[in-house]
């Protein structure tokens, strides 16, 4: 029963050393949550830009003289 629990605790103290990989996934992570607001805002950031453009242009005259 000993050598069970001392492997067991081998085992979770190795796993705990062994997180090379968990930075790549995280990173994996965000990008997919980014994109999928990017998806599901498009529209919105799209008519947002088309306003804030069509104001720049209609009034760059007044600033211009």
């Amino acid at each position: 029963m000993h050598d069970l629990l001392f492997k067991f605790k081998h085992h979770l103290l190795k796993f705990e050393i062994d997180n090379k990989g968990v930075a790549s996934v995280e990173v994996i992570l965000i990008l997919v949550v980014l994109i999928g607001l990017v998806i599901i805002f498009k529209s919105q950031a799209v008519s947002l830009v088309n306003k804030i453009w069509d104001a720049i242009t209609e009034n760059s005259g007044s600033i211009t003289g």
